[in-house]
């Protein structure tokens, strides 16, 4: 279960009764500004409205839970959290919710991880407008989006298998060793990641010795090196 030491800054807005006959979207990001762009996207078309916002993991579940979305549009990186685990928890209460992953983060890091934990399609913030209201409405209808590149690469990986895939040193990690690499990356200490997370300490450094095993690192510096090096946040 998702949890937070910090109160919920959640935006549960209520539909206006203009908007009937539209579908309804909930949007999670933990910057202000972005989410407010998004919104203001959103209520420009005709046939979409924002039902709500939130910017952390707990509060946003509670929220999403009685804004009742057709979809969720969610960062994969939150203030007190992942978004990969939000995103499960919200298909564990409706698994036929459709959610679309909206990230900074490089989509062949994250696609295939996000797919698998019952996202309906990722998405970069560094596409236009159009194209992200594109991938809403196609996830909308039932589809999967991503982007071209991306899905010639997993039919690739489909078709051609493991060998094929030239895999990438972070796919080795699970999602939550991923989760306390890129905190890692970003300069955090063993216990502002436990904080943020609300795990121990000592779960930590459990997690962070597995990284290094799988990574084939060494030292604790090796292993800050090249999260900083490779580390989505850090970039």
């Amino acid at each position: 279960m998702v949890k937070s030491k910090t109160k919920s800054l959640v935006h549960a807005q209520s539909t206006p009764h203009d908007s009937a006959g539209k579908r309804k979207v909930f949007i999670v990001d933990d910057h202000p500004i972005v989410r407010q762009g998004l919104a203001q996207m959103v209520e420009s078309e005709a046939d979409l409205a924002v039902c709500g916002q939130g910017e952390d993991t707990y509060g946003s579940l509670a929220a999403i839970r009685a804004a009742k979305p057709d979809l969720v549009l969610l960062d994969v990186s939150l203030k007190d959290g992942d978004g990969l685990e939000l995103l499960k928890e919200i298909k564990s209460f409706n698994p036929d919710l459709p959610v679309l992953m909206l990230s900074m983060h490089d989509e062949a890091l994250y696609t295939e991880r996000a797919l698998r934990a019952g996202a309906s399609g990722y998405i970069m913030k560094q596409e236009g407008p159009q194209t992200l209201l594109s991938a809403i409405r196609k996830v909308l209808s039932g589809q999967i989006y991503v982007s071209d590149k991306m899905s010639a690469t997993l039919l690739q990986r489909m078709v051609g298998g493991r060998k094929s895939m030239g895999q990438m040193p972070m796919d080795r990690l699970t999602d939550r060793e991923l989760e306390v690499f890129r905190m890692i990356g970003a300069g955090q200490s063993a216990k502002e990641i436990a904080e943020k997370l609300c795990l121990s300490v000592k779960t930590i450094e459990a997690h962070r010795e597995h990284i290094k095993e799988k990574l084939n690192l060494k030292t604790s510096a090796e292993l800050l090196r090249f999260a900083v090096q490779n580390s989505p946040d850090s970039r």
